[in-house]
């Protein structure tokens, strides 16, 4: 049987339509299911609103999970937790706190990851390298840190690095179908620190950030190798480190200037370390 011209007419309009018109918004059971763990860096401790589901973990509800989540119209699992190591991703990290990877499994469908620098000890660095006097009345943490000849820091890192190999082997276990993403840690200094704005010697603050940089290398080297994206939050944060003006900052000072717990992540700094792990999810970066 022949088709009439004007039936072969609507048709094709129609086909030419469907082919243009956005796609539809996705209902709720075909919203990616998205699970963050991580340290208070994904956490942001203090900034506004704090989630009151786990108090103990000091986590905020506008960290940079809840904002990758809300651009990708993703449901969020966000178990980070202020002063997690890798070892709190396998057991409570609290009493009442689920281990991290508890939160993984065959549904999953985005896993991010923020881990290593209270595993090596950069907390306690930052806090040894505070210098209220300038040179000489104080003692330089990067000397002490690099004396005879050692970077113990350095080591820490190097020292620690399979571990990460094997926190994602563990989420491709529990997560098998899920895309992984690492976000890194942000700048928290320029070159040459900003003394006495924040309380910390040139040569120190160059310090602090060539370890969180070498923490930064671990962590992108072991996603290369684990099929991983690395989101390079260090280039994202050059000029809002913090030695910029306080509502500049992505990270906040030694001395929390607004509602960010120090040497964190402020809330201008979760929403652009948010966009950036969105913006890697939409280009599907592997």
């Amino acid at each position: 049987m022949r088709t009439p011209l004007r039936t072969l007419l609507v048709t094709g309009l129609l086909c030419a339509t469907a082919l243009a018109a956005p796609p539809a918004v996705a209902a709720e059971g075909d919203r990616l299911h998205y699970v963050a763990l991580g340290d208070s860096f994904a956490a942001a401790p203090l900034v506004r609103p704090a989630d009151p589901a786990d108090p103990k973990c000091v986590r905020s509800l506008a960290d940079y999970p809840h904002v990758a989540a809300g651009a990708l119209g993703a449901t969020l699992t966000d178990v980070s937790c202020s002063g997690a190591t890798a070892d709190d991703f396998t057991a409570p990290q609290h009493s009442g706190t689920a281990p991290q990877y508890d939160a993984l499994s065959a549904e999953t469908d985005l896993v991010s990851v923020t881990i290593g620098a209270n595993d090596v000890a950069l907390s306690r660095l930052t806090v040894d390298c505070l210098n209220a006097l300038p040179q000489p009345l104080g003692k330089s943490c990067a000397a002490a840190g690099t004396e005879g000849g050692t970077d113990r820091y350095g080591t820490a890192i190097d020292t620690w690095a399979p571990t990460f190999d094997a926190v994602l082997d563990a989420i491709h276990r529990r997560a098998p179908n899920a895309r992984v993403y690492v976000v890194g840690y942000g700048q928290y200094f320029r070159a040459g620190g900003c003394f006495p704005r924040q309380p910390y010697w040139g040569q120190d603050a160059d310090y602090i950030q060539a370890k969180v940089d070498q923490l930064g290398t671990a962590l992108r080297t072991a996603a290369a190798r684990h099929g991983a994206t690395f989101v390079d939050t260090g280039a994202l944060g050059a000029g809002h480190d913090s030695c910029a003006e306080p509502a500049d900052r992505y990270i906040e000072g030694a001395l929390s200037a607004r509602d960010a717990f120090p040497l964190h992540p402020t809330a201008a700094g979760s929403r652009a370390y948010g966009r950036a792990l969105a913006d890697a999810v939409r280009s599907g970066r592997t």
